[in-house]
């Protein structure tokens, strides 16, 4: 234990916490400040704290920017809190450490590297452990690793003999003396390399040895284990960094409109600075005699004192509540995702989720979605369903049951799966636990033909062959990687007899065949071309006869390679080319991976939404191509599919030009990039492809050898422009690292927003680089989830994310945003006009508690409401008509020209709303002929005038009224006139004179006809303009949205259509191997597994209705049904 304090590894305490009761207001404020819109408050604050220049009192700024920032800041608290709560239970969790030669309780928080700790069944796991030994047979222990990848079956460990030998001896474990020699702390959840040195001997360590933090022990009654790693150093932690952080184009184009409104803020201050140096120079002097300046303050330093003074005055151009809004709004509008019961699977009792919160409007704007078939498309639970062994065709299990009886070559064949089986075997019971479903259904098929398999330790396996028990020695395993797409098992027959048996991707295996095997290959080819037509998954099996004496040469070298520090992998790679070659085929099995439910249905709806769909999977070309023809991905009235499968970089771009001339021949050679800058400060250089367009619909499919070409610096903009005219692209045989550069290649060139979507840890890189990424709880794990910004259980419901809240998410966020703009941009442009009348003097026209409750009374909830449930078409009839997502796409609702737009309707209001009032009041009387022009009374009703107007626009734009709406803006209209009342009172002025100087006005100026006439009036010519203008646009250039939302009120919905089965023509099909990497050890237990049931109560009990059922939609759009009524009609 000193020893190793010596080095000052990292103690076992963790901290995810970012705060503590000292550090909570100075670095939550410092962070909050970090913000553009927050900063200038702060100035603008510090401003209105020098007389000389401030005229508005301090706390119209103090009060928003004080509620703003406390709301951010008891988020924040809580977030912390939580956060404290959960390491300090973690942290205080206890454990037995082995200290002195006995057993002691410790909290895990004071565990140190070199610590001998002792774990107990379902304890959580302290710290990064070496296993030493465990209570099970050969050493075995069971650990769930849900917190680590989500997946709830469990994993084997075993411990090294040499430790297993010390057990539960307290004084051997504590006279243990070994030295480990390990890579530094990473976060490579399955790669381990390290040694220990015992005795003077070297042992091998690698994964399988080692027991990771946040896992649970699991049926095993005790293990103890070497902590190598603690605390921040563990896997876990270095998990648990940072995520990218994804933001949204309206983020971006928000920053770029709020450094514009600076910029517009600038230019009204200085015109009006300008207007008081004038001002001052012509007419001020006559005013000196009763308003004499202060003491060393001429005209120039006056005018440059009022420049600030407009600074302040007219600071709600830049709204300080636009951030809090917004993502209120997103909250409110995932909650409404994560509560809607057409997205909940009840088979698994699994609801959508919106896992992040800042995205929501982005799902209305896709173009391109990347998907992942095997899990995604596919149910990825398989059935055997055929099989070729030795040059013949098996298909029905009769047929196998007739010749399996004295066929060697068929015993051979299922005795070759059991032992190349990487599976577990539930106690008592002949049900297994596979690693992939694919061999789960090859091995069962196997059970069920009489070759079972018993019991397995490190050195065996047992079988039974057709009621005879056969026991093999288990000499090596080959372990498979992405790279090798085959596993490979070494074993010894009880007649002495050394083979080598390989299973993996059928190119894998055919390459390193012996060269008699080739009459068989074909013939094996063509069945495997036979089972394309049905979409089956393949993997070819071959063996290979080994000599004794080169047996064991390899088996040195293969040790000293696997105790390498150095290049592990790449040594043990070359060993494995070695001896798989010159193998004899045996044959190859075919399984069945049926679709989802609703999977063609869903993919058309969103072709006709145009969204472009790009499957990018490891299976190879012709299974994908089935299942591209099977789920309408690809479909038999498109003019063309083009296949990309050179294999050299001169043949695939001729493949690529030749595919581009025939859809587009007057394209030209070159593709046209127009270079830019975007972003704050334009300093983001980006580089766009324009759209290319194409008569008809195309797709592409192209194997990832030639993908590997085409990605190359030189091809990609070629590969890139092709793809891009095709409607559907298929990109199969692809490694997790292509899928990523895929998307991102779209992502760099076409600018357009991109959504991908997977189940797997395969599709985890893809899912990151994706503006969305959705992630599928299917067989494969959690890891997709766990990494994506939404998910849910199946593919279907991918069409309601986006056609329904996508498409609500980013209409709502426009509507926001355009109206947030336009009534705080109209409350500033009345004081701009307001200036020319008060002699440049930053004096306000609006009363000082108007000014503050604003944005934070008067007009939030309204805007709210509105942007939380506003529907301009229902969830129906946005399914029923895809094409009403297209406008989102390309970004028409709220863009630079929906801005400038916005500011002129403010400048024509507040024009209205300014000078209306001030002609009508200019020389009015009262009933009792006292005047009323003051400037008090000109105050209230300027500012009753805004709000009458700001929230008739508001009701303008809201389609769909719900009850919150009504309350909202109606208790919103009487709130204001019970404050401005309470405001105006004679007490308010008796208990605080300088703070209510409006005594008596309200109830002065509303009582007086001429008032009520004025408001109407200005809310008339504000608001006529307005509906005028919308019908006549209806009227004449009526959008998508108003041809539905008439057809809404018109018509009822039709009953959807029922399906016509498409007849598609035959195609090449096949399957890649699909495996895990890393399970080659794992495999050698004897106690096997049943997975834990983690069944819960449903979250819906009824069953009898169209939710729980979860039946496909499908609707017909505008043009069909168009077309069928011209076909019935005579």
């Amino acid at each position: 234990s000193t020893f190793n304090l010596s080095f000052r590894y990292a103690n076992n305490a963790i901290k995810t916490s970012k705060y503590n009761i000292f550090t909570f207001l100075p670095l939550n404020l410092f962070e909050q400040f970090r913000r553009l819109a927050n900063a200038y408050f702060l100035f603008l604050l510090i401003l209105q704290l020098i007389p000389q220049i401030s005229s508005l009192p301090w706390f119209t700024t103090a009060v928003p920017l004080i509620l703003v920032l406390s709301i951010t800041g008891v988020k924040d608290a809580s977030d912390d809190i939580n956060r404290h709560k959960c390491d300090g239970q973690v942290n205080n969790r206890n454990v037995d450490v082995l200290m002195d030669g006995q057993l002691k309780n410790e909290k895990w928080m004071n565990v140190q590297v070199g610590n001998i700790v002792k774990l107990e069944n379902n304890e959580f796991i302290t710290a990064d452990l070496l296993l030493l030994s465990s209570s099970e047979p050969l050493n075995l222990v069971y650990v769930e690793t849900a917190e680590l990848d989500g997946e709830t079956n469990l994993k084997v460990k075993q411990a090294l003999t040499i430790t297993g030998e010390l057990g539960d001896n307290i004084e051997a474990l504590a006279a243990f003396n070994g030295e480990v020699r390990c890579e530094p702390p990473n976060n490579r959840l399955d790669k381990f390399k390290g040694t220990l040195t015992l005795n003077g001997e070297r042992y091998a360590l690698n994964n399988d040895k080692v027991l990771l933090r946040g896992c649970t022990l699991r049926n095993t009654e005790w293990c103890f284990g070497l902590v190598i790693f603690g605390g921040p150093d563990t896997k876990l932690m270095q998990n648990s960094g940072k995520s990218i952080f994804k933001r949204t184009s309206i983020d971006h184009l928000m920053n770029i409109l709020v450094l514009c409104i600076f910029g517009f803020l600038a230019s009204m201050c200085s015109i009006l600075t300008i207007g008081n140096a004038i001002w001052e120079t012509n007419e001020g002097s006559v005013f000196t005699m009763f308003l004499p300046r202060e003491p060393g303050i001429d005209a120039p330093l006056s005018s440059f004192l009022i420049f600030w003074s407009y600074v302040i005055v007219l600071n709600t151009v830049v709204p300080i509540s636009l951030y809090v809004s917004v993502e209120f709004i997103r909250l409110g509008n995932s909650f409404l995702i994560d509560w809607d019961r057409k997205m909940y699977y009840p088979k698994n009792d699994t609801p959508a989720q919106a896992r992040t919160t800042t995205l929501n409007e982005e799902l209305g704007q896709i173009k391109y979605i990347f998907s992942d078939k095997t899990g995604t498309l596919t149910q990825n639970i398989m059935t055997f369903n055929k099989c070729s062994i030795n040059g013949k065709a098996y298909g029905e299990q009769l047929c196998f049951c007739k010749k399996l009886s004295g066929n060697p070559e068929t015993q051979e064949f299922f005795q070759f799966r059991n032992i190349l089986g990487v599976y577990l075997k539930t106690p008592n019971s002949l049900n297994y636990q596979a690693q992939s479903p694919d061999e789960g259904a090859l091995v069962t098929a196997a059970r069920n033909f009489g070759f079972v398999f018993r019991s397995r330790t490190p050195e065996t396996i047992t079988v039974v062959e057709m009621g005879k028990q056969v026991i093999y020695e288990l000499l090596a395993i080959l372990d498979f990687s992405n790279v090798r797409k085959r596993m490979s098992v070494i074993v010894r027959s009880p007649e002495g007899k050394l083979t080598l048996y390989c299973k993996g991707a059928d190119t894998m295996i055919f390459e390193r065949l012996h060269p008699s095997c080739n009459k068989l290959m074909e013939v094996t080819t063509n069945h495997l071309n036979e089972y394309a037509g049905d979409g089956l998954r393949t993997l070819a099996l071959a063996y290979k006869d080994l000599d004794k004496t080169y047996m064991i040469d390899w088996k040195h070298r293969q040790h000293e390679a696997s105790v390498a520090m150095e290049g592990r992998e790449e040594k043990l790679d070359e060993l494995y080319e070695e001896i798989e070659k010159d193998m004899m085929l045996l044959g190859a099995t075919a399984v069945e991976d049926k679709l989802q439910d609703g999977v063609p249905q869903t993919i058309e709806q969103l072709a006709k939404a145009d969204i472009k769909i790009w499957v990018l999977t490891g299976d190879k070309q012709e299974t994908a191509e089935n299942i591209g023809y099977s789920c309408n991905i690809l479909r038999g009235e498109m003019k063309d599919v083009f296949v990309v499968s050179a294999n050299t970089a001169e043949g695939i771009k001729e493949e690529l030009q030749n595919a581009r001339r025939k859809m587009c021949p007057e394209a030209a050679e070159e593709p046209s990039v127009f270079k830019s800058r975007v972003g704050l400060f334009w300093l983001k250089k980006t580089e766009t492809m324009q759209d290319e367009k194409v008569d008809g619909d195309y797709g592409l499919i192209i194997n990832g050898h030639s993908l590997a070409f085409a990605l190359e610096k030189k091809l990609r903009l070629e590969l890139l422009r092709t793809a891009c005219m095709c409607q559907t692209v298929i990109c199969c045989r692809v490694t997790p690292l292509q899928k990523a550069q895929v998307v991102q290649l779209v992502k760099k060139y076409k600018q357009a927003v991109t959504l991908a979507i997977g189940d797997g840890a395969n599709d985890v890189s893809m899912i990151k680089v994706a503006h969305i990424g959705v992630g599928i709880s299917g067989q494969e794990g959690m890891q997709a989830v766990l990494s994506s910004d939404y998910s849910f259980a199946q593919f279907r419901y991918l069409q309601r994310l986006l056609l329904v809240h996508g498409r609500w998410s980013y209409i709502r966020m426009c509507k926001f945003l355009g109206y947030f703009f336009y009534k705080n941009f109209t409350f500033t442009l009345v004081q701009f006009w307001y200036a020319f009348f008060c002699g440049f003097s930053a004096q306000t026209v609006y009363e000082d508690w108007f000014i503050t409750f604003y944005n934070m009374v008067y007009t939030a909830l309204p805007v709210l409401g509105m942007c939380l449930f506003d529907q301009d078409v229902n969830d129906r009839w946005s399914l029923y008509h895809p094409q009403l997502y297209a406008p989102g796409q390309k970004n028409q609702y709220f863009n630079k020209k929906a801005f400038v737009s916005c500011v002129m309707h403010s400048c024509y209001s507040s024009l209205i709303l300014f000078f209306i009032p001030w002609a009508s009041m200019h020389d009015t009387v009262r009933d009792d002929g006292k005047e009323i022009a003051d400037y008090q009374s000109f105050a209230l009703l300027a500012q009753t005038c805004l709000l009458i107007v700001v929230y008739t626009q508001l009701c303008l734009d809201t389609y769909y009224w719900t009850a919150v709406n009504h309350f909202f803006v109606w208790g919103s209209m009487v709130a204001y006139f019970s404050i401005t009342l309470t405001m105006c009172s004679n007490g308010m002025f008796y208990m605080f004179t300088s703070s209510f100087p409006f005594i008596g006005t309200t109830r002065n100026s509303l009582n007086q006809p001429n008032v009520w006439l004025t408001i109407f009036l200005t809310f008339v010519l504000c608001i006529l303009p307005v509906v005028a203008f919308r019908f006549i646009f209806i009227q004449l250039r009526p959008t998508i949205n108003d041809k539905v939302r008439y057809k809404m009120r018109t018509e009822e919905l039709p009953v959807p259509a029922p399906r016509r089965l498409r007849r598609r023509r035959s195609t090449r099909s096949g399957y890649a191997f699909s495996h895990s990497q890393g399970y080659g050890d794992l495999v050698t237990s004897r106690k096997f597994l049943m997975k834990r049931s983690t069944k819960r109560a449903p979250l819906f009990t009824q069953t009898d209705s169209s939710i729980f059922q979860n039946q496909p939609q499908h609707y017909r759009t505008i043009a069909e049904e168009a077309e069928e009524s011209q076909g019935h009609s005579p």
